[in-house]
Order: structure tokens, then C-alpha cells, then sequence
């Protein structure tokens, strides 16, 4: 972090700003509450399961230069995924266009109806029956990698979205989502996204949601020595949690809905956002430990 950026190696599971039903636990949220970063302007974005490099601007021009050069495709990004498969040997490069199925739910698929689009790939190791990918996306379509993984029969071995069957027998390899239209398929995956994350409606009389429990109320958050908040000159704020702000209304539908608490591997998709370089300037993030499994030379890439 300096004046004008902060560069954050953002964790799986947490969006990077508000959507849905994600409002305070957002990466926007939790440096503006619990690190008095304040009124950062996001300069690109990753998917709420991908981890990685991610920057915001502290100013309103370093940020627009930032995006200058992101959208002139003067950035250089690299990211890092395991997928299911022994993937091809050299360098594979995906040059299918892709086109936005729903934005309301967040699905793409290839089609010739798409935007140009363009990634290369290249096996870096292998654990198991699963292949670490070195990818270089050249364009910065929405889902880009993981779609075009999908398309070339590799996909992310833990993707909920784009390595399932509701895409069809052959889960989109090939472009092949099993002959339906995209509204019958936007409409499987709503229903599955119904099963597998909700549990349903609370009795009238029963409790809208349980309250966490007592070890969690009661933990704070352990920052190292050198903190935000010794950077910024700024107070230490309370990032403790406080039950009392949790309300629920008996009339409201919305508090009914009792959501499965996820499991870990819900919580991480095998994707990370390793290296952005621009014009004077480059970031690179720690590798994740599922991609440091085998024995890999990433000073070489």
C-alpha cells in the first residue's frame, strides 16, 4: 500500500464488493470497517471464489490510469489452476468467443454470438489425475478462464459452476451443453442452486436464523505488528462481533430462509490470481497451497 493503491491478496469465498446477499462481507467492506480504508476505487474484480492479486485505487486518477491500461490490454495477468485431466503438452491457446448467458445469475458460455476472446495455457505440473495451468488471459471476459477450460474439456476440478452436469453429459466440452436453450439452462441452475444451498422455510414460531456461536461472538480479529491501520496513522477500529446488531423480522420471507452453512471446499475454487505487470509497475501474490503441491519451478514462468 502506498498514496495512491492498495494491492490485497483477496481469499476465496469473499466478494469483492456488495452483491446479492453480500453486503458487509465484502472485500470493500472489510478494509473500509476493519482497516479505516476508505472510499477505494476498484480498478478490476475477481469472481467471488478466485483468489489473488487484487488492486484498488486511494485516488481517483490512479485509479482511472490503472484501468487505462487494463482496458488497452497493457496489463499482463497471470493466474494459476488445477484441472481435472493430464492437460496437453507447450502452450495451448483458446481463441472462442464468449458470450454472457445471464447476468442476473452470472453464467457465459462459448458461442458464436460472443465477444473475442483469447487464453493460453500451459501444464506446469501435475498432482494426482489433476494438471497445475499456468493462464494468461489476453482479453478480460467475464468467467473467461474457466470458461474456456470448460470448452477445451479441462475445467477447474472444483468449479460448482462450470464442471457440472448441468451442462450436459459432456459438461460443455466442446460447446456441447446437451442441446437445451439458454433459458432452460438458466433455469436448471437456479434449481440447483435452490437445492444445494437452501435448507427452506423456518416454521412461523421457530427462530429465523440461529445466532453463531459463543466462540465466535466472541473473536477478534488477530492482526500482525505492522497492521493497516499502523500504516494509514489511524486508530485500530472494533472488528469485534457484536450479536446485538443482528435483527430479523417476522413478516419478512427473506429471514425464513435458513442458508446450509457451506462446507471448506465450498468455500475454494483452485484458481488464483498469481501476477498483473503494467507500465512501470508489477504485483505478485503468495501461491496458495493447493498449487504448491508438487514440485514446481514457478521462478522459471
Amino acid at each position: 500500500m502506498d498514496k495512491d493503491i492498495v494491492v490485497v491478496n483477496k481469499p476465496a469465498s469473499i466478494p469483492v464488493h456488495p452483491c446479492g446477499r453480500y453486503r458487509h462481507n465484502t472485500v470493500v467492506f472489510i478494509l473500509a470497517k476493519e482497516h479505516n480504508l476508505k472510499n477505494l476505487r476498484t480498478i478490476h474484480r475477481l469472481d467471488r471464489l478466485t483468489s489473488g492479486l487484487l488492486l484498488f485505487g486511494r485516488t481517483s486518477d490512479k485509479a482511472r490510469e490503472l484501468e487505462q491500461q487494463i482496458r488497452n490490454r497493457q496489463v499482463q495477468k497471470e493466474y494459476v489452476c488445477r484441472v481435472e485431466g493430464r492437460f496437453p503438452d507447450g502452450i495451448i491457446e483458446c481463441c472462442e468467443p464468449i458470450d454472457v448467458v445471464s447476468y442476473k445469475i452470472g453464467v457465459c458460455k462459448v458461442s458464436p454470438k460472443g465477444k473475442d476472446c483469447k487464453t493460453t495455457f500451459q501444464r506446469i505440473g501435475e498432482v494426482g489425475d489433476c494438471s497445475i495451468v499456468h493462464c494468461k488471459p489476453l482479453t478480460g471476459r467475464m468467467h473467461q478462464i474457466r470458461v474456456h477450460l470448460q470448452y477445451l474439456g479441462y475445467p477447474i476440478s472444483n468449479d460448482p459452476l462450470y464442471n457440472h452436469e448441468v451442462f450436459g453429459p459432456l459438461k460443455g466440452r466442446g460447446g456441447d451443453i446437451g442441446g437445451i436453450s439458454d433459458e432452460q439452462l438458466i433455469n436448471n441452475l437456479i434449481g440447483i442452486h435452490n437445492a444445494e444451498n437452501w435448507l427452506g422455510i423456518q416454521d412461523e414460531n421457530g427462530p429465523a436464523r440461529a445466532a453463531p456461536p459463543k466462540e465466535v461472538q466472541e473473536t477478534v480479529r488477530n492482526e500482525p505488528t505492522n497492521t493497516v491501520s499502523t500504516q494509514t496513522c489511524l486508530d485500530e477500529p472494533d472488528s469485534s462481533y457484536d450479536p446485538k446488531k443482528n435483527t430479523s423480522d417476522p413478516h419478512c420471507s427473506e429471514c425464513k430462509i435458513n442458508y446450509r452453512d457451506p462446507e471448506e471446499k465450498d468455500l475454494v475454487m483452485y484458481l488464483h490470481a498469481w501476477k498483473y505487470r503494467g507500465i512501470n509497475w508489477e504485483y505478485k501474490t503468495e501461491l496458495p497451497d493447493w498449487a504448491c503441491e508438487t514440485n514446481i519451478n514457478y521462478d522459471q514462468l
